[in-house]
């Protein structure tokens, strides 16, 4: 019997020009959904697992197409809350060479964004689950929402049911000060934590020594420290730690480190060409779930996880469309490439 998962946030259109078109220049733009947790359920959804996703969508058909978009791929969809006026939007223009990607929010007054806590029954959504997923993006959004997200994590907790989160911080939605107070609350509750080089300073105020993110470089014994930290201050069982090398908007070399509060584990690093990096932490995040879930060990988790993202960079969209077998197979070393006939 598949194993469940329950992720909570919040879903978008997405509005892109095409190709590597500027805002300014464009005349049309591809209409897709997406976001943190949303992707999280796609990918989980795609490698065989019983993913479900909670949110609140207004009952037009707007609202329906994001429901539709999620069913697609196998995502249930049965405890999404119906109500409400609008899809929050996001605006992306993809970075090329020099020239970083660009996103624009329009996502004030969003359906989630007026979620009340009496919502969402969160004892019978975590009847018969295993994981639940929520990312730093979620209690941005507002107070009642960051209510919500600490009601889920206390039935989640009372269910035993494990829960993730990725930091994910988002300067356009709140303050480093508020981040840290709301996100040192929730981060209680929480047994495995996903960070990338800059979220664990920017919410926490942990920074690796040695480290500049902009000139894409990394140091491990930096990362190992802030692990650590991390893992001491809220108890997690194990934190990982993405690590991000940009060269240029195209080109980034990829790789991520587990700590299990014994040991440190660095995945191999992949030099990717980059098609969409939207979506890539939680591909990520995606994978480290799935590997958790199906008994993998630490160091097979953590290549799992940054290979199912290194696959994500080169995909259209913010869901990640791979499956289990894909992925395994770019972890234990199939990365040429090659047509597969």
């Amino acid at each position: 019997m598949a194993k469940k998962v329950i992720t909570f946030g919040e879903i978008m259109l997405r509005l892109a020009p095409e190709g590597y078109y500027r805002f300014v220049q464009a005349e049309t733009f591809g209409a897709t959904y997406g976001g943190g947790e949303a992707n999280v359920s796609v990918s989980l959804a795609n490698y065989g697992f019983d993913a479900k996703f909670v949110t609140k969508l207004p009952k037009h058909e707007i609202g329906q197409a994001a429901v539709n978009s999620l069913r697609k791929y196998g995502v249930d969809t049965t405890h999404i809350a119906r109500g409400g006026d609008r899809v929050g939007i996001y605006y992306l223009e993809k970075g090329a060479s020099q020239r970083p990607s660009k996103v624009i929010y329009d996502r004030a007054g969003s359906s989630i964004a007026t979620a009340k806590v009496s919502d969402f029954n969160w004892e019978e959504i975590f009847d018969g689950v295993d994981w639940f997923h929520f990312t730093g993006i979620t209690p941005a959004l507002n107070d009642e929402v960051a209510a919500i997200c600490l009601e889920a994590c206390k039935a989640a907790k009372k269910a035993g049911v494990t829960i993730s989160c990725d930091l994910n911080y988002r300067n356009k939605l709140w303050s480093k000060v508020k981040a840290g107070q709301v996100m040192g609350e929730l981060c209680k509750f929480v047994d495995v934590c996903i960070a990338n080089e800059e979220d664990a300073a920017d919410v926490f105020g942990i920074s690796a020594a040695n480290t500049d993110v902009n000139s894409g470089t990394v140091n491990h014994e930096g990362y190992k420290d802030v692990a650590k930290q991390l893992m001491n201050r809220f108890g997690f069982t194990k934190v990982a730690i993405t690590l991000r090398e940009s060269i240029s908007a195209n080109d980034n070399d990829w790789s991520a480190m587990l700590y299990d509060g014994t040991d440190y584990f660095f995945s191999k690093k992949y030099k990717m060409h980059i098609v969409d990096r939207v979506g890539g932490g939680d591909s990520f995040g995606g994978g480290l779930i799935a590997a958790s879930l199906s008994g993998y060990g630490a160091q097979e988790t953590i290549e799992f996880a940054v290979a199912a993202s290194c696959l994500k960079h080169s995909i259209e969209g913010d869901f990640n469309m791979v499956s289990m077998d894909e992925v395994s197979k770019l972890a234990q070393g199939n990365g040429s490439g090659r047509v597969q006939r």
